[in-house]
């Protein structure tokens, strides 16, 4: 089933722009993005194949079945909640039955975690993007042997030092497990021309392993040092070298490059939502209703021009998540919203869709 069918089969219960023309942030240049309720035809949601919900190949249009829509209302889902405050602008259509849907009947204490908890996530996600836009890393992987260091006195050195301020190659060491201490090999070296001890090295490819490699030891050979892996160091850089690159790879293009121009190195857009997000939390703690149409546009808008510090914005946000939090634990809110009042909304709504036999009345 695609937007299309539901249109064509007079599906759509409510249809609205939303993002940021819905939250009055948008730009020349903005996406439209559409969010929708429909209600599947009798038959099929009676049947085996119920849809959750449906959306387009780039996910800017999505419209949830009636059924996940009450399930994602009961959960203070931000985006369900905020079609039901939609700008009178941003409406593209609304079934009459769907005026029996309030925001109000909905809002409960639940809010404090579904809006200023993701936007405590997003604060999480701003401060890694930040990470990745200040340390980027080098095309060039390290390998195994970076994480190596050779005993030296009382100290260490990195394994490419001392080999090179002995005058060894990798090629002709050997290394042996110490027993009972994880990660430490006794290290030795073949100086001989004809290299009689074997030794395997100290990688299998210094490019491609993932460990190091050890050798059998001619009876009677002495270490000359002990060799250290830092395997958990190695294990953090190589999660963090994928996720650089996955990153590099399907980041947004327009949003990094707006992030390179105003030269803060944060993602401006994310910071923006972090702000939308608790301070409409704060308002519901406090007066119980949503505004979706933000009232201090420009403050956003500069957001989201760069024109603040990074550390500035996440210091005042942490400061919005404990006020945020405050009002919460003050609020008359319920706990949560009334579910037996919604499950008798959808039931009732869904029997007055199917049972209606005049149709043109309750269509386009």
């Amino acid at each position: 089933m695609t937007i299309a069918d539901l249109r064509r089969e007079n599906l759509i219960l409510f249809e609205a722009i939303s993002g940021s023309r819905a939250y009055g942030t948008s730009l020349p240049h903005s996406d439209t993005d559409l969010k929708g309720v429909f209600i599947l035809p009798e038959a099929r949601f009676y049947g085996l194949d119920y849809i959750p919900q449906v959306a387009n190949d780039t996910n800017d249009e999505v419209f949830y079945e009636l059924r996940r829509f009450v399930e994602l209302l009961l959960k203070n889902n931000p985006t369900v909640l905020e079609l039901l405050d939609t700008p009178a602008d941003c409406v593209v259509y609304k079934h009459p039955l769907f005026e029996q849907f309030k925001a109000v009947d909905f809002l409960s204490k639940i809010c404090r975690q579904s809006f200023a908890e993701y936007a405590v996530a997003q604060i999480r996600k701003a401060k890694g993007l930040n990470k990745k836009i200040n340390h980027p890393e080098p095309p060039a992987r390290k390998s195994v042997l970076d994480f190596c260091y050779v005993t030296v006195g009382a100290g260490a050195q990195p394994v490419a030092t001392w080999l090179a301020r002995h005058g060894y190659t990798a090629g002709q060491c050997g290394l042996a497990n110490v027993p009972h201490l994880s990660d430490l090999y006794a290290l030795f070296v073949d100086d001989t021309l004809e290299r009689r001890c074997g030794y395997r090295g100290l990688v299998r490819d210094p490019d491609t392993s993932q460990e190091v490699v050890l050798s059998a030891v001619p009876k009677g050979e002495e270490p000359v040092a002990y060799l250290s892996f830092n395997r958990t160091g190695y294990s953090v850089y190589c999660r963090a070298f994928r996720e650089y690159w996955e990153w590099v790879e399907t980041r947004n293009a327009e949003r990094y490059q707006n992030t390179v121009q105003h030269g803060k190195n944060y993602d401006a857009k994310n910071m923006l939502h972090v702000f939308r997000l608790l301070q409409m939390a704060e308002e519901i703690a406090k007066e119980g209703r949503l505004n979706v149409r933000r009232p201090n546009r420009e403050f956003l808008l500069q957001i989201r021009r760069g024109e603040f510090e990074y550390e500035e914005l996440v210091a005042e946000a942490e400061k919005w998540v404990v006020r945020v939090e405050t009002t919460f634990a003050a609020s008359q809110l319920p706990d949560a919203p009334d579910k037996a009042a919604a499950e008798n909304l959808l039931i009732k709504l869904r029997k007055q869709f199917y049972a209606h036999t005049d149709t043109t009345e309750l269509t386009r």
